[in-house]
């Protein structure tokens, strides 16, 4: 089922974040645009790849008013013990939140049930607290965070412009189109 559309579930969990534990809850994802990154595991293979790869996108997404948030099935605990230990994990600058409950990763519709792990999932999120755009990966294909920014700045400008759209490889300041009978079958 597509969340797309949808107002994400109230939640509350524990995090790791510059060297604190934090609570975050879904309030803390809205007023203002949020990722949420779902991987499977702290201490596995693909997984730190792409959160260094997050991490180096993520100076380009506070630029455009965008929070990120990582989240695993692990706890906070596990989170501080990765970054604590992993010369990739510890340049993290954004938010690790554990959802040991599962609760996070069920309501995002990216758990793995039978292995109680989350999939590799990510989400981006209006500040109303609506899921615009997700990409769910299998395991062993790995996500690339760069194409997030054009994601990011193609919902912010549909947010802004509700009458137009951005047609595919659309980049900031490019052409949008207006939908409309003149457009029908012209494309």
């Amino acid at each position: 089922m597509s969340l797309i559309g949808k107002t994400i579930e109230a939640f509350k969990a524990n995090a790791y974040h510059n060297e604190e534990f934090i609570e975050v809850t879904d309030e803390d994802l809205k007023g203002h645009w949020s990722v949420v990154c779902f991987y499977p595991a702290d201490f596995s293979f693909v997984c730190p790849t792409e959160l260094a790869d997050l991490q180096e996108q993520y100076p380009a997404l506070q630029k455009l008013g965008v929070e990120v948030y990582s989240v695993s099935t692990d706890t906070h605990f596990v989170h501080k013990a990765w970054h604590d230990h992993s010369d990739v994990i510890n340049t993290l600058e954004y938010i690790m939140i554990g959802d040991p409950s599962q609760f996070i990763s069920r309501s995002f519709d990216v758990l793995d049930e039978a292995n109680g792990l989350a999939q590799r999932g990510t989400f981006i999120i209006d500040p109303d607290g609506v899921v615009q755009a997700m990409e769910i990966n299998s395991d062993g294909i790995g996500r690339d965070a760069s194409t997030l920014i054009d994601k990011v700045k193609a919902a912010q400008y549909v947010r802004k412009h509700p009458n137009e759209v951005c047609p595919a490889k659309w980049k900031e300041g490019e052409e949008t189109l207006t939908p409309g009978l003149d457009l029908v079958g012209k494309i």
